[in-house]
């Protein structure tokens, strides 16, 4: 633009650019600035960008919290994300089926919900041999406390299963009795 007779702002309209972002000079990064957030994020990695512009801001080091995101991010300290838990893999074995009455009872929490908003909860126990319903236990909250007086009242009428199945989503576990 120096070596033709057009105007700046002219240029600028009609190669579609701001004219501020050309007259603009962009102010030098401070390598000071970088070194005290590499020394913060090795004694502190769980630190994020905020929390080591704190850091920085303590030591007399203010700056904008744009500029200070772009250099963390240049400088590649990001914090890396925690994964989640592991799961199981791979296929399970399949359960055996069940010969006798009392040999496996199942558990199942189901809920719904009272017109509008108020919630309630079911606990469903099936005696998995003969598909019959032992109980079905229903209120606003089931506590772990009540499920096992409940288990323990079933188990006086019915006799002691061999053990216990719980279906979650997550997993299916057996509790031995």
């Amino acid at each position: 633009m120096r070596g033709h007779p057009i105007s700046q702002r002219r240029a600028c309209v009609l190669v579609g650019v701001d004219p501020k972002t050309v007259r603009r000079e962009r102010p030098p990064d401070n390598p000071e600035i970088r070194e005290e957030m590499h020394k913060v994020a090795e004694t502190r990695r769980r630190f994020g960008y905020r929390r080591i512009g704190i850091m920085l801001e303590r030591q007399g080091m203010v700056m904008n919290a744009k500029k200070l995101y772009r250099i963390y991010r240049e400088e590649g300290l990001a914090v890396r994300r925690r994964r989640g838990r592991k799961r199981a893999r791979g296929s399970r074995t399949p359960m055996p089926v069940p010969l006798r009455p009392n040999q496996r009872w199942s558990l199942d929490f189901l809920s719904d919900t009272f017109g509008a908003c108020r919630r309630f909860r079911i606990l469903a126990v099936n005696d998995d041999c003969c598909r019959e319903n032992l109980g079905l236990i229903a209120d606003t909250s089931i506590s772990g406390a009540r499920v096992a007086r409940e288990l323990d009242a079933l188990v006086r009428v019915y006799g002691k299963p061999a053990c216990i199945v719980s279906d979650n989503v997550l997993a299916r576990e057996q509790i031995a009795v």
